[in-house]
C-alpha cells in the first residue's frame, strides 16, 4: 500500500512536471505574426518607417494584409524587398508623373505629337455633349513600375506562396463590397487596391470593376487572422475626421467621405490588434508625396516609442534573415501576346504600338514604352495586362477597353511675325470609316486663313495609309524674289510685298522601320500662287502653277519636348521629284530636291540644356523654277515647303537651291517653365553650292539671338532679340501659342 502511494505521488509529480515543461515550451514558441498596413495615400510612407524599426527589432513577419498604399508597401515587402529598398524605390519615383499618368513624348506617334503641340484646349464629345473622363489617370505609370518591381514573383499566382504570404483589399464599385485579392497577378492586385477614386481609373479583375480598398475595408485585421496569424501588429495611417478648416481641397474631402464609415468600425478593429501603431501624419495629405522623408520618419518615431515591446517579439532562430531582394535580370521572353477582342482596332495596330511581337526578348523598359505607346493614342479607356508562364517563357495578356469617346473638339491660339494672329479650331473623329482610322480637320481663323485636313489609317507594323490636304496663305514684305535676285535687279528693289498661297494634297503609305524610324512614300499635287502689287505695271501674278511629284521620307524624333527638350535626338530625311507642272512661267524642268536634318540635345546640371542641330538641302537634275528653293530667315512660324528658320535675318530673307546650316542653342530654365536662351546659327546658301565645293568654306551667313520663353497652357510665349554681323539692323521675333 505504501509502495502504491509512493508510485502515485511520483506519477502525479511527473505529470505536473511534464505539464509545466509543455507550458514553458508553448510560451517559448514564437507566435505567427501578422502585419496590417492601412491605406492613406502618401501618408502610407510611414509604413516604411515602421518596417525599418521592425527589422531592427528582429521581428519576422509571417503574414501581411494591406489596403491602398498599405497594399503597395506590403506587396513589395511580401515580394522580398527590405524596408530600406522600398524607401529607395519611392524616393526615386516621380510622383508628379505617376499622378498625371505621364506619357513621354517619345511614346507618341508623329500624329499624336502634333496633337499635343498644337492645341491649348481639348474637349472630348459624346452624343454632342462634353464627355467627362472617368479619372485623371489610368495608372499606367504605376502599373509599369509595379510590374517591374515584382518581376521575380511574376509567375506566383497564389499570394500565399510569396516569400511572405500576402493579401490586399479592393472595393467592387458596382456592388459596394470588399474584394479580397489573394491570387492573380500581384502588380494588378496592388494597383486595384490603390486605385483612389477620381485620381485613378478602376481596374477590372475577373469581371469585377475594382477601386481603392479603403472605401470598403481600410484595415483588414480579420482577414489576416484567418490567414493564421497568432499576433497582430497594425499600422494605421488613415485620417481622423477633419473640421472644415482643413477640408480645403478635393482629395481631402474625398478621403473624409471614405473615412466616415471606417472610423466608426476602427475601434472594434483596434481591439483585434495586439500592437497598434498610429504614426502622427495628421498634417500631411494623401498626395503629400514631396514630404516622403518626413512621413517615413514619422513612422519610425511611432514604432520607436514601443521598441521594447517589439523586441520581445524578435525571432530567436539563427536562420532568421532580413528581407533583401536581389533582382539580377528583368528580361522577359515573350512566347505569346494575347489581346482582348476589339471592335475598332486590329491586332496589327496594337502590335505596331507595342513595337515587339511574339518571340521577342524585352526588358520592362521596353514593355513600359509599348504600353505608353498604346496609352498615348487615347483610344483605350482602360489598359491592363498580366504576365503568365508557358514552358519557361512569358505570355503577355493584354486587356484593352476601347474609349467610347471618338470625337474631339480642340482649340488653339497663335501669333507670329509671318502669319500674324489666328485662332485654331480642330475637329477630330476616330473610327470614321474603317478600323484604326482617324480624321482631323483644322481651320486657322485670323489675318491669314489656313486649313489642314488629315486622314490616316494606322496599321501598325504593316503599311499604313494617309491623305493630307493643306492650305497656307500670308502677305509679307520679303527680301527674296524667288528668282535668285533677277527681279530685284530688273526693278531696282531690295524687297517686295507678296501674297503667297499654297494648296497641297498628298496621298502616302507609311510604316515603322526597325521599331524606331518612320518611313514613307507618296504622291503630291501642289498649287502655288504668288503675286505682288509691286508688279502691277508688269504682271502682278508671277507664279500660278500646279505641280505633281513623288516623295519619300524617313523620320525619327525622340526629343522629350518639341521646343524645350532636355534629351533626345531627331533625324529627318526627304527626297522629292517634281515630274509635271502646268508651267505658268514656262521655266519648268523635271528635277529633284533632297534635304536632311539631324539634332541632338544634352542637359547639364538639370537646368542647362545644349541643343545642336544641322540642316542640309540640295537640288539635282535639270535647273528649274526657284519657287521651291530653300528660303531662310525668321523664327516662330509653322514651316512649309523649304522654308527654314534663321536668326539674324528677316522672314524669307535668304534663298538659293542648296544650303548647309548649323545651329546651337543654350537654354537655362531659370524657374519652372521660365527660360532664357542664347542661339547661334551659321549657313552657306548658294545655287549649286555642293557642285562649287564652297559648302565647307567659312560661313557666309551668321546670326545670333537671345531670348526669353514661358511654357504656358496656351503654348510657348517667346520673344527673341536677333542680329547678324552682316546687317545693320536687328529683328525682334515674337511667338505666342502652339505653332500651326
Amino acid at each position: 500500500m505504501l509502495f502504491m502511494k509512493k508510485t502515485m505521488l511520483i506519477l502525479i509529480g511527473l505529470f505536473f512536471l511534464q505539464n509545466v515543461v509543455a507550458q514553458d515550451t508553448i510560451k517559448k514558441k514564437r507566435p505567427k505574426i501578422g502585419l496590417i498596413l492601412s491605406g492613406g495615400g502618401a501618408k502610407g510612407f510611414a509604413h516604411i518607417g515602421v518596417l525599418k524599426v521592425l527589422e531592427r527589432a528582429g521581428i519576422k513577419i509571417d503574414y501581411i494584409g494591406g489596403t491602398s498604399m498599405g497594399a503597395v508597401v506590403g506587396g513589395l515587402y511580401a515580394t522580398g524587398y527590405s524596408a530600406t529598398q522600398i524607401d529607395s524605390i519611392f524616393h526615386n519615383t516621380d510622383f508628379d508623373e505617376l499622378l498625371q499618368d505621364y506619357v513621354p513624348r517619345s511614346s507618341k506617334s508623329f500624329y499624336e505629337k502634333r496633337n499635343d503641340e498644337m492645341y491649348a484646349i481639348s474637349l472630348p464629345f459624346k452624343n454632342l455633349k462634353v464627355a467627362i473622363p472617368i479619372a485623371l489617370s489610368k495608372g499606367m505609370y504605376n502599373y509599369s513600375l509595379l510590374s517591374k518591381l515584382t518581376h521575380k514573383v511574376r509567375n506566383v499566382s497564389d499570394f500565399s506562396k510569396l516569400p511572405i504570404p500576402f493579401l490586399c483589399i479592393a472595393t467592387d464599385i458596382e456592388k459596394g463590397e470588399q474584394v479580397i485579392l489573394k491570387n492573380g497577378y500581384l502588380a494588378q492586385a496592388m494597383l486595384a487596391s490603390s486605385a483612389f477614386p477620381s485620381l485613378f481609373s478602376p481596374v477590372e479583375i475577373d469581371g469585377k470593376l475594382l477601386v481603392d480598398g479603403g472605401v470598403a475595408n481600410n484595415y483588414p485585421v480579420e482577414e489576416v487572422r484567418k490567414m493564421g496569424a497568432d499576433f497582430i501588429i497594425g499600422v494605421d495611417v488613415q485620417d481622423d475626421l477633419k473640421d472644415r478648416n482643413l477640408l480645403k481641397d478635393a482629395t481631402r474631402i474625398l478621403v473624409q467621405i471614405t473615412n466616415l464609415s471606417m472610423i466608426k468600425v476602427m475601434k472594434d478593429k483596434q481591439k483585434l490588434t495586439d500592437i497598434y501603431i498610429k504614426p502622427d501624419v495628421s498634417k500631411y495629405g494623401v498626395i503629400s508625396f514631396d514630404k516622403g522623408k518626413e512621413i517615413v520618419k514619422a513612422g519610425e518615431d511611432a514604432a520607436n516609442l514601443i521598441y521594447d515591446k517589439l523586441q520581445k517579439l524578435a525571432d530567436p532562430s539563427p536562420d532568421y534573415k532580413r528581407n533583401n531582394l536581389k533582382v539580377t535580370s528583368d528580361i522577359l521572353k515573350i512566347n505569346d501576346i494575347s489581346i482582348s477582342n476589339l471592335d475598332n482596332y486590329t491586332r496589327a495596330y496594337v502590335l505596331g504600338k507595342l513595337h515587339f511581337i511574339n518571340g521577342s526578348k524585352i526588358t520592362y523598359e521596353d514593355l513600359k514604352k509599348g504600353i505608353s505607346n498604346i496609352n498615348a493614342t487615347q483610344n483605350f479607356s482602360r489598359i491592363s495586362y498580366t504576365i503568365d508562364e508557358n514552358q519557361n517563357e512569358d505570355v503577355l495578356k493584354l486587356n484593352l477597353i476601347e474609349n467610347p469617346t471618338k470625337t474631339y473638339l480642340r482649340f488653339g491660339l497663335h501669333y507670329d511675325g509671318l502669319y500674324k494672329g489666328a485662332i485654331l479650331v480642330n475637329l477630330t473623329q476616330k473610327k470614321w470609316l474603317f478600323k484604326n482610322d482617324v480624321v482631323s480637320f483644322d481651320v486657322g481663323l485670323g489675318d491669314n486663313i489656313r486649313y489642314n485636313l488629315d486622314y490616316y489609317i494606322d496599321n501598325g507594323f504593316y503599311w499604313s495609309f494617309g491623305i493630307k490636304s493643306r492650305y497656307n496663305t500670308f502677305n509679307k514684305n520679303v527680301q527674296t524674289d524667288f528668282r535668285n535676285g533677277q527681279l530685284f535687279a530688273q526693278l531696282g528693289l531690295n524687297s517686295i510685298n507678296i501674297d503667297f498661297s499654297d494648296l497641297t494634297n498628298q496621298a502616302y503609305l507609311q510604316t515603322v522601320f526597325i521599331q524606331k524610324f518612320i518611313i514613307g512614300a507618296g504622291i503630291e499635287n501642289k498649287f502655288l500662287k504668288i503675286k505682288s502689287d509691286n508688279l502691277v505695271q508688269i504682271n502682278p501674278t508671277f507664279e500660278q502653277s500646279s505641280y505633281n511629284s513623288v516623295f519619300g521620307y524617313m523620320k525619327y524624333d525622340s526629343f522629350d519636348n518639341k521646343l524645350f527638350p532636355k534629351k533626345g535626338w531627331l533625324f529627318s530625311g526627304d527626297i522629292q521629284s517634281y515630274l509635271f507642272s502646268s508651267n505658268y512661267t514656262n521655266e519648268f524642268n523635271r528635277y529633284s530636291i533632297a534635304k536632311g536634318e539631324i539634332g541632338l540635345v544634352k542637359s547639364f546640371y538639370k537646368k542647362v540644356t545644349l541643343k545642336i542641330q544641322a540642316d542640309v538641302g540640295l537640288t539635282f537634275g535639270k535647273s528649274s523654277v526657284h519657287f521651291f528653293d530653300f528660303i531662310l530667315g525668321g523664327y516662330g512660324f509653322n514651316t512649309i515647303n523649304n522654308f527654314k528658320y534663321f536668326y539674324g535675318y528677316d522672314f524669307l530673307g535668304i534663298s538659293a537651291n542648296s544650303f548647309i546650316k548649323s545651329s546651337f542653342t543654350l537654354d537655362y530654365e531659370i524657374y519652372k517653365k521660365n527660360h532664357i536662351n542664347f542661339s547661334a546659327n551659321y549657313a552657306n546658301v548658294e545655287d549649286n553650292l555642293f557642285a562649287t565645293g564652297r559648302w565647307f568654306s567659312e560661313p557666309k551667313y551668321n546670326g545670333y539671338a537671345i531670348g526669353y520663353a514661358l511654357e504656358s497652357f496656351l503654348g510657348p510665349i517667346e520673344i527673341k532679340y536677333s542680329w547678324s554681323p552682316e546687317l545693320s539692323r536687328v529683328y525682334t521675333f515674337v511667338n505666342v501659342g502652339f505653332w500651326f
